[in-house]
């Protein structure tokens, strides 16, 4: 079978997505610790709309990502993943901090 298309034939669409940027935050780095994906992910979504609100930006929470590193956390953005890289950060650093390390303000 050649070509995109499912057994009809049809060609997938494309969409504009609602957002700027995406964050990808590890759940279960978050868990280990002690936050959580949840916790992470409302104060990632809330030191983006203090320190960005020129932007939308999507944070999700996924499954593992692979890396586990020790004592830290671990995200991947669209600008990471396109340079094969995750981001790793320190669970004291504070939300607005974190915010713009995945996010820099040259990304506007």
């Amino acid at each position: 079978m050649s070509g995109i298309g499912d057994a009809q034939g049809r060609r997938p669409k494309a969409a504009s997505a609602p957002w700027n940027d995406l964050v990808v935050v590890c759940a279960k780095c978050a868990k280990r610790q002690g936050s959580g994906g949840k916790a992470v992910r409302k104060d990632l979504k809330r030191a983006f709309k203090r320190t960005r609100p020129d932007r939308k930006v999507r944070v999700v929470e996924t499954g593992c990502l692979g890396l586990c590193p020790k004592r830290s956390l671990t995200f991947a953005t669209a600008a990471s993943l396109r340079a094969g890289r995750l981001v790793v950060i320190d669970p004291a650093t504070e939300a607005e901090a974190m915010a713009q390390v995945l996010v820099p303000e040259s990304a506007s």
